[in-house]
C-alpha cells in the first residue's frame, strides 16, 4: 500500500496485497496542501478515448433510410431534430454531448482488386480505426496500419497501468479460417499497435475484472477465492481501513461509494457465473460460463468495468467491439426476431429496412447506460463524460449493398472541450471518415496532419449564433 506522504496522495495510489487491489478514484487528498488546485485532467494527455464499433452499418445508410433521416437528422448545425424514428432517439437526453457526423466514407474497406471483391465483411473491422486498406493474406505477412486508439495510447497512456484496454462481447474465434483469403485478425481486431500487430480483445467480464483489480498472485489463488465466494475487497479490508482513517469526511464518502460499486460489479459477475453453472438450460449453451446469456447484461457489465477503469485512471484508452460481421444473433426486445445479419440484407424493401432499423436503434440504445454512468461519475471539477471522447460508428454504410459510403459516425462526450456537443456535422459527399478522425485527434492533443486516406480535417464545430438547416449531402 502507498501511504500518504507529505500532505497528499499520489494519483497513482493503489491499495492492495497478495496480487489483489484497487486503484483509487480522484480524491481531494490527492491535491497537494497549500498549493492552488489545478485539474490536470483538462490537459490533453488526460483526455480519455473510448472507441466503440457497430458492425454492418445501419438502416440509415440506405437511400430509403437516409431520405427518412433514420440516422442523420434533416437539419445540420445546432438546431437539429431527432424524429420519432431516429436511431439516435434513445440518446436524446444527452444531445448536448452528441456530435453527429454524417455522410463520411470508409473507402479503404472497399475492394481494390478483383480478387478482393466479396470480402467487405472481412475487411470492415480492420479499417474502422486505422482507415487503412488491409493486405489480403491469411499468413503472418498481414499488413494494415496503426489504429487511432493506439496512437493515443502510445503518446498519452504510457504512464498508466494499462496503456489500453481491448474488449468485445461476441465470440471472436472464427473456427479455423476466414473468407476471401483474409486473416481472421482483420475481422476480429479493432486495435492495431503496428501494421502487423493486432491486439486481442477480452470477452469475459471476470477476465476484465481481474485484469483491473487482480484477485490473487496466481490462478490457484484466484480459483480458491472464487470457490470460497470471497470478495476481492475482503482480501484488502485492513489496507482499506488504514487508508480510510487518513482521509477527510468527503473523501471517505467518495471512497466508500466507489468500493461499493466495485463490490456490486463483482457480485453481479459471481451471480451470473453461478446461474450459468446451475444446470438450467441456457440461451447460449455454447458460451463459456463466464459469458452472460443476455446481451444487455453483458453490455452493462462491460460498460461498468470501463467506467471503473477510466475513473481510476488505470487506462485512458479503450476499444469495444459490440458484435461481429455476419453475426446471426437475434434481439427479440428490439421488436423483431430476425438476426442482425439477416435483417441487414433487407433487399431495399421498406418494411425489412425498418426491421433492421429496430435492431440498430435497440443496440445503440445500450450506449445510453454508458453515457449515464459517465455523466454521473465525478472526476475533479467535472464528469468523466466531460473529459472523454467516445467514438461510435461503423465502417459499413448500407449493408444490403456491402458498401462503405455514408457510414454512421457519432462522437460523444466533451473531450475536455475538444467536442462542443449538440451538433450535426453534415460532410460533403465523398468526405473520408478519416477527416473527422484527424480533427478529433488534433483536438485531444495530437499533432496530426493526416490519417489513413484523409484529405484534410473536417471541422467539428459550428460558430455560436450560426445555424444551418440544410440536409446532409
Amino acid at each position: 500500500m502507498e501511504f500518504i506522504t507529505g500532505k497528499h496522495l499520489s494519483r497513482r495510489t493503489f491499495v492492495g496485497r497478495m496480487g489483489a487491489g484497487v486503484a483509487l478514484p480522484f480524491l481531494d487528498a490527492m491535491v497537494p496542501a497549500g498549493r492552488p488546485w489545478r485539474d490536470k485532467s483538462v490537459e490533453a494527455q488526460q483526455t480519455r478515448l473510448v472507441c466503440i464499433e457497430e458492425s454492418m452499418g445501419c438502416a440509415g445508410g440506405s437511400d430509403w433510410g437516409a431520405a427518412r433521416n433514420l440516422f442523420a437528422p434533416k437539419e445540420i448545425g445546432r438546431d437539429f431534430t431527432l424524429g420519432v424514428d431516429s436511431q439516435l432517439k434513445p440518446l436524446e437526453a444527452y444531445r448536448d454531448h452528441l456530435t453527429i457526423v454524417s455522410s463520411t466514407d470508409c473507402r479503404n474497406a472497399e475492394a481494390y482488386r478483383v480478387e478482393e471483391i466479396g470480402g467487405d465483411h472481412d475487411r470492415s473491422t480492420a479499417v474502422f480505426l486505422t482507415q487503412a486498406h488491409p493486405k489480403q493474406t491469411q499468413g503472418s505477412d498481414m499488413y494494415l496500419g496503426v489504429s487511432l486508439d493506439q496512437l493515443h495510447a502510445k503518446r498519452f497512456g504510457q504512464d498508466t497501468v494499462l496503456p489500453s484496454l481491448e474488449l468485445c462481447v461476441e465470440e471472436i474465434d472464427r473456427g479455423g479460417g476466414c473468407a476471401y483469403n483474409y486473416h481472421c485478425a482483420y475481422t476480429t481486431s479493432l486495435a492495431w499497435s503496428s501494421p502487423n500487430q493486432p491486439l486481442p480483445a477480452i470477452r469475459e467480464p471476470r477476465a476484465v475484472f481481474e485484469r483491473l483489480f487482480g484477485a490473487g498472485d496466481s490462478e490457484k489463488d484466484r480459483s480458491e477465492r472464487r470457490r470460497t465466494d470471497k470478495s476481492m475487497l475482503d482480501w484488502i479490508v485492513t489496507e482499506v481501513a488504514r487508508l480510510r482513517t487518513s482521509l477527510g469526511a468527503v473523501d471517505r464518502l467518495a471512497m466508500d461509494e466507489y468500493l461499493q460499486h466495485v463490490r456490486e460489479i463483482e457480485r453481479r459477475i459471481q451471480l451470473m457465473e453461478a446461474r450459468n453453472l446451475g444446470g438450467e438450460e441456457r440461451e447460449m449453451p455454447e458460451a463459456p460460463s463466464g459469458i452472460p446469456d443476455s446481451w444487455d447484461e453483458h453490455m452493462r457489465l462491460m460498460f461498468d468495468l470501463q467506467v471503473l477503469a477510466l475513473q481510476t485512471d488505470m487506462t485512458r484508452v479503450i476499444t469495444f467491439k459490440t458484435g461481429f460481421d455476419q453475426s446471426n444473433r437475434t434481439f427479440p426486445k428490439s421488436g423483431t426476431t430476425k438476426s442482425i445479419h439477416g435483417a441487414s440484407h433487407h433487399g431495399n424493401v421498406s418494411d425489412d429496412i425498418m426491421d433492421f432499423h429496430k435492431i440498430n436503434t435497440y443496440r445503440l440504445g445500450a450506449v445510453e447506460y454508458f453515457l449515464e454512468k459517465m455523466k454521473n461519475t465525478v472526476d475533479g471539477d467535472g464528469s468523466l463524460l466531460d473529459k472523454t471522447a467516445i467514438v461510435w460508428g461503423s465502417p459499413m454504410g448500407d449493408p444490403n449493398l456491402h458498401n462503405h459510403r455514408r457510414c454512421p459516425l457519432l462522437l460523444m462526450g466533451h473531450a475536455n472541450g475538444a467536442l462542443e456537443g449538440g451538433l450535426h456535422i453534415g460532410a460533403a459527399e465523398g468526405t473520408p471518415m478519416a477527416n473527422a478522425f484527424v480533427a478529433l485527434m488534433q483536438g485531444i492533443g495530437h499533432e496530426m496532419e493526416s490519417f489513413g486516406d484523409s484529405t484534410g480535417s473536417l471541422d467539428l464545430t459550428v460558430p455560436r449564433g450560426v445555424t444551418s438547416t440544410g440536409g446532409a449531402k
